[in-house]
């Protein structure tokens, strides 16, 4: 577990069946990010399209932990990771230790990712 700015433990964990994964504090969960998957020019990408932090536990950090969390288990599931979601993107542009394991988002990228959520 990790802790968040107030030093409450957090935990992240991946919820598969809906393609997400999720953050809890106090065994209540704060937030999530959502994530859809292909099979993409030989390689299985994790595309983040949506990150959201409960409002009553926003100022804590818990955004960059899940994102942090959900990134580093998907670069250890051997999957490229897409940065759609602006939260995710943000996080990526500063932490070059993922560059390579990242593609970038592309218009073809966008209209999948449309005709799965939609």
């Amino acid at each position: 577990m990790t802790l968040d700015k107030t030093g409450t433990e957090a935990d992240v964990s991946q919820v598969a069946d809906t393609q997400r994964y999720q953050i809890s504090v106090d065994e209540q969960i704060a937030g999530f990010t959502a994530y859809r998957e292909r099979d993409h020019d030989g390689a299985t990408e994790r595309i983040f399209f949506h990150t959201e932090v409960d409002e009553k536990f926003g100022g804590r950090g818990l955004a960059t932990i899940l994102i942090e969390q959900a990134l580093n288990d998907t670069r250890a599931q051997g999957k490229v990771i897409v940065g759609v979601c602006p939260l995710v993107a943000a996080f990526l542009k500063k932490h070059h230790e993922f560059d390579g394991d990242t593609r970038p988002v592309r218009e073809e990228t966008i209209n999948w990712l449309q005709g799965q959520i939609n």
